[in-house]
């Protein structure tokens, strides 16, 4: 699944950076998950096949999981929080990886995989 959007469109999306406790207030109103993670998306498009927005929606991240997470990772800070604005951008676009086939979730994946080594070629390094 892709953002099936024909031609180029000019879209906006939130970026919310929020801490451990907020993203997991989020995580359990939204999800039914009463634990913080990394990254929520909510899209503003409707079901499957859902019409193009003008906003794409909110990304939601925290900024103290992502943190920990970079160090796990190995990733720097700056890096692991474009990782996560990739991963949740996918998901505005109709990407999943939770509860699907393991062939839909590989899909976004390589996406992710793709778009990130995408922007190390053309922008380098991130610091």
């Amino acid at each position: 699944m892709e953002c099936d959007i024909p031609g180029e469109h000019i879209a906006e999306l939130s970026i919310v950076l929020t801490n451990d406790q907020e993203i997991q207030e989020l995580n359990r109103d939204y999800r039914g998950k009463d634990k913080a993670t990394d990254v929520l998306s909510f899209s503003m498009f409707e079901g499957e096949g859902g019409e193009f927005a003008e906003s794409l929606g909110d990304v939601v991240i925290s900024e103290e999981y992502a943190a920990r997470q970079a160090e796990d990772l190995g990733f720097s800070f700056p890096e692991e929080m474009l990782r996560l604005l990739i991963h949740g951008i996918l998901h505005l676009c109709g990407f999943e990886h939770e509860n699907v086939d393991e062939a839909t979730a590989e899909e976004m994946f390589e996406k992710q995989d793709a778009l990130w080594d995408k922007y190390r070629t053309e922008v380098g390094e991130i610091v």
